[in-house]
């Protein structure tokens, strides 16, 4: 049996997942979070075989939260499951620990075979990304320009264009208010963007927000 924590911020996306691992028999639902601190919470208390989190949650997600989790509990697999299709946002999050990455669009039928190839230890990535990869990886590709920057600058890069100040990221992320200004600064310079609608266009255009 795959003991398995769900970590969502939608309820009816958590209830909807609930219902479907329930008509198989060797995966249990044995804990849910809504967002990164109840799934930090739960981790210390709580036995599980794989984590199938969201990429995107309120206050810590994505790279910065997969790192925290790796950094604790790095044998555990991590699935994310994410309603960006971007192969540039798959690689970070498998480069920050995570064992497999798939889209929400897929059919439950592929999900499935997700958490039970992850839960052996093997590793996971939606095909139609792994292709982009490997188109990528050859050159018929660009790289994304957006691979330049750490992984601190993508995360306020993606709040900026959610529309979140630099005070509202400040408190998000339990930083300074001039913390968040320096990486602004130097993903505006990396990015050469000249003004933040510059920076808000990108992003819509990556499918970053």
């Amino acid at each position: 049996m795959i003991r398995l924590m769900v970590a969502d911020d939608h309820t009816i996306m958590r209830e909807g997942l609930k219902q479907l691992f329930a008509l198989v028999k060797d995966i249990s639902v044995v804990a849910e979070a809504e967002n990164g601190a109840r799934v930090l919470e739960l981790l210390r208390h709580t036995d599980i075989d794989v984590l199938l989190l969201d990429m995107t949650m309120p206050g810590s997600s994505g790279e910065d939260l997969i790192g925290r989790i790796h950094g604790h509990y790095p044998k555990l697999p991590m699935l994310i499951l994410s309603m960006h299709n971007e192969a540039h946002i798959a690689q970070r999050a498998l480069r920050a620990g995570a064992s497999g990455y798939m889209t929400k669009d897929r059919d439950p039928e592929a999900l499935l075979a997700a958490i039970r190839k992850v839960s052996t230890g093997a590793r996971y990535l939606d095909p139609q990304l792994a292709e982009q990869i490997a188109l990528q990886s050859s050159g018929v590709t660009s790289e994304n320009a957006s691979q330049s920057l750490t992984s601190r600058e993508f995360q306020i890069l993606r709040m900026l264009a959610q529309g979140l100040s630099v005070n509202q990221i400040a408190e998000q992320l339990v930083i300074s208010n001039k913390t968040v200004s320096t990486h602004k600064t130097r993903l505006m310079e990396k990015m050469c963007f000249t003004t933040s609608t510059d920076l808000v266009r990108y992003a819509l255009n990556e499918g970053l927000v």
